[in-house]
């Protein structure tokens, strides 16, 4: 028996799994702090209304859909370390900046405190001003922040791929991308009380800060598996298992394998099957990452850092988490146990998961006898999207060589992005034409801004059959697509 059969294998894989966990946390309470504060306390100090906070979201979607066209690329050509360490500290720094927009505001309406900018008139063509200025000054923070942000999952997957053979990277993928409902399940717990306390420009800053905390982490543990001191060759066997043999003894001695170009990339089939996925799917978590905790406060009265908004907001996403993680652990069992490719068990499971987004149809009927069955249903909601999304990215793998990973991932998202801005950006403006409506626009019994609510959730809880059915017509069969010299 050789020495590399008895040496017991290491695990470091699943440290840069933790590692790429941690900054998919930091990456969506960056986000969250803005969806967390806006309505309690940031909207009454600039008078923002629902449009007002719909352009932001909106216009942040479209600046994270026009970064993702060149961030899988960029990731691509700096590598993984390097590249995952810019993204991060540009999306930081971004998150840090906001706290910066009332003193701005202050300075250039000529006031002295934000005291004095609430207590303005509203509806006021002063009030109209300060809206209009500290919009413009959220949406240049939340573009720096879109453009780092943008850099994540390209990195992740990339990272996945290069970490994990094909059989696992759906499970590992969906360890970190649950990082997504930890950061959104730790976010209600924590932001609104810094807020309450310190002012939301503290929230903000104090979020911010975790993402230089994680480079550091970073610059320790990363580097290609070949070159990792921390794995062994029973684990680099391991990972490398998909690779033939011989191509394992000489990858060191080969060239590095063969980019596809960004327009030749356009022209596969498997593509298109992605940018689908994305397109209609990737907007819906958005909308309940942004909207949620506003709809808990228009809807029910519970603020963003009352016990009650805390505890709804702290359950959807603690629904989200546990029950999400298993999503990648299905396709493995189809793998293992049933003999599939790993495109076919993971198509089926994302079928079983596409299911789980109609019981969303429930819960603004539900909403009408208690709070808590929005907030149980969205997390269910929550949760399939998850355990979807971790399998849609793994299908990249599935398909394409590494070297076209981060290029695809970043095309892929920012389509997903542009599905994000319509459906946030069109929802602000839905929602305060409903208000302005009233009874004269109902749906179903509701009336107003809740007769809106009920049309978004419609739309949300059939997207991701719409989405599967397309991409199964698209690809029917698992078909890899090979790189050319």
């Amino acid at each position: 028996m050789s020495a590399v059969q008895t040496t017991k294998m290491s695990n470091f894989r699943w440290v840069i799994c933790a590692l790429l966990f941690l900054a998919t946390t930091v990456n969506y309470m960056d986000r969250q702090v803005l969806s967390l504060t806006w309505k309690d306390f940031i909207a009454v100090d600039f008078h923002w209304t629902d449009a007002h906070y719909g352009y932001i979201t909106g216009l942040f979607s479209a600046f994270y859909a026009i970064a993702n066209i060149f961030a899988g690329k960029f990731i691509d050509w700096m590598g993984t370390k390097k590249g995952y360490l810019i993204a991060i500290f540009v999306w930081s720094t971004g998150a840090v900046l906001h706290a910066g927009c009332g003193w701005a505001t202050m300075q250039i309406e000529g006031y002295d405190t934000i005291e004095a900018l609430r207590l303005v008139q509203a509806g006021s063509d002063a009030a109209v001003a300060i809206a209009t200025i500290s919009v413009w000054l959220f949406l240049s923070c939340r573009m720096i922040l879109a453009v780092g942000e943008a850099g994540n999952f390209p990195s992740a997957i990339k990272a996945t791929a290069e970490y994990f053979p094909a059989k696992d990277r759906a499970f590992a993928t969906s360890i970190f991308n649950s990082g997504a409902s930890v950061g959104a399940l730790a976010a209600p717990a924590t932001i609104p009380l810094l807020a309450r306390t310190w002012g939301w420009e503290m929230a903000f800053i104090v979020i911010g800060v975790l993402g230089y905390v994680w480079m550091a982490l970073w610059i320790w543990a990363y580097d290609k598996p070949r070159k990792n001191k921390h794995v062994n060759q029973a684990e680099l066997n391991y990972i490398e298992q998909d690779i033939d043999l011989a191509t394992v003894q000489n990858r060191e001695d080969q060239k590095e394998e063969v980019a596809i170009p960004f327009f030749k990339c356009l022209t596969y089939k498997q593509t298109w099957s992605f940018i689908v996925g994305k397109f209609m799917t990737d907007g819906v978590w958005w909308f309940f990452l942004f909207w949620a905790p506003a709809y808990f406060s228009d809807q029910y009265g519970y603020t963003s850092d009352s016990a009650m908004g805390i505890a709804l907001i702290f359950t959807l996403y603690a629904i989200v988490t546990i029950l999400s993680i298993g999503g990648g652990y299905l396709p493995k069992i189809f793998v293992e146990r049933l003999g599939m490719n790993p495109y076919l068990g993971r198509m089926r499971a994302m079928l079983i998961f596409a299911c789980f987004p109609v019981l969303g149809l429930l819960a603004q009927p539900l909403g009408a006898y208690s709070a808590w069955w929005p907030a149980i249903l969205i997390g269910l909601l929550g949760a399939g999207h998850q355990a979807w999304s971790a399998n849609l990215f793994s299908t990249v793998g599935d398909m394409f060589p590494k070297s076209t990973i981060g290029t695809l991932v970043g095309l892929g998202t920012a389509v997903g992005g542009l599905g994000s801005m319509a459906i946030n950006f069109g929802s602000g403006v839905f929602f305060t034409w409903a208000e302005g409506q009233g009874s004269a626009f109902s749906v179903m019994g509701f009336e107003g801004k809740p007769a809106a609510y009920m049309v978004v959730f419609s739309f949300c809880a059939v997207a991701y059959l719409i989405g599967w059915c397309i991409m199964k017509a698209l690809v029917p069969k698992y078909k890899p697509v090979v790189a050319e010299d």
